[in-house]
């Protein structure tokens, strides 16, 4: 009988493929094609999908069901995907079952506008919560990842798990990021921070600070409206790792995944400190 990887060797196993996934992504950038928007929605973030989303989406999960094909797997492209139907399922099982889910190019929008901050996000989910996160940074020679309780973990595309280096941020910039819907807080926190609100200061020439700031120290704090397991919530949880704090928008531990609905937290508040974690409860408590 074989035994249920852990989910070190489950990241361990995919990380050579997330490299490859990485290289492919960024070769292709400049010379990419846009396919028809993704739903019906003004978020702009939301709707945007390339060949890059549907070709690592396919190549992950034909290497997922070579190594691990009693896993779950959850793709954002799930509905697109050729490969859907031979996983277990695609959703959250009962204790003791993983389910690896994968955002194949987070930050879509900045990467068809030639910015570098995007990333290929794989992580491994329990009922309880994030068990491992891998984030791949094709374009600045960067990966991370993070283990529960074990923290939060910086390399070059060329390192291996064991040789990264634990990551700490001693002194982010004294921004903050503010999601899609979010803002209507700007006004009060601009007093203190230097605030960035993706709706009205998204920019197709110059790119501002993704959800991955707050492991480049570019962020001080988020405050996002959702966030979604694949991406949002996994770099969020990987900030918590290295010493942010978490919360949702009344400064409750968020719930657990089996607790969700549509594969995301319904609201996250991200600081890098109490001091900022406090201001941003108090913009959102006076809303």
């Amino acid at each position: 009988m074989r035994l249920s990887p852990t989910p070190r060797q489950i990241i361990e196993t995919l990380l050579p493929v997330l490299k490859t996934a990485g290289s492919y992504a960024q070769f292709i950038q400049p010379r990419i094609a846009s396919h028809p928007d993704k739903y019906s929605s003004e978020n702009f973030f939301a709707n945007a999908l390339t060949d890059a989303d549907l070709s690592i989406q396919t190549f992950v999960e034909v290497s997922l069901l070579a190594d691990f094909p009693e896993l779950r797997f959850h793709g954002e492209e799930y509905e697109k995907a050729y490969n859907t139907k031979y996983f277990r399922a695609i959703d959250l099982g009962p204790e003791g079952e993983y389910l690896v889910t994968l955002d194949p190019i987070d930050g879509t929008r900045f990467y068809m506008d030639g910015h570098p901050n995007y990333q290929v996000i794989l992580t491994v989910l329990h009922a309880d919560g994030f068990e491992a996160v891998v984030a791949i940074s094709p374009a600045l020679d960067t990966f991370y990842y993070s283990l529960r309780g074990e923290g939060t973990f910086k390399g070059r595309l060329t390192d291996t798990l064991d040789t990264c280096e634990p990551l700490q941020i001693a002194q982010p910039k004294s921004q903050i990021l503010l999601g899609w819907q979010m803002g209507d807080l700007a006004a009060e926190l601009s007093k203190t921070y230097d605030v960035i609100d993706v709706r009205q200061d998204y920019s197709t020439e110059t790119a501002i600070p993704n959800v991955n700031g707050l492991l480049t120290g570019d962020l001080a704090g988020i405050v996002l409206a959702r966030a979604k397991f694949i991406d949002g919530a996994a770099l969020s949880f990987m900030a918590q790792q290295m010493g942010y704090r978490l919360s949702d928008h009344q400064g409750n531990p968020t719930p657990l995944p089996i607790e969700c609905h549509e594969m995301g937290w319904p609201g996250v508040v991200v600081a890098a400190n109490e001091t900022v974690h406090q201001h941003l409860l108090a913009a959102l408590a006076a809303r």
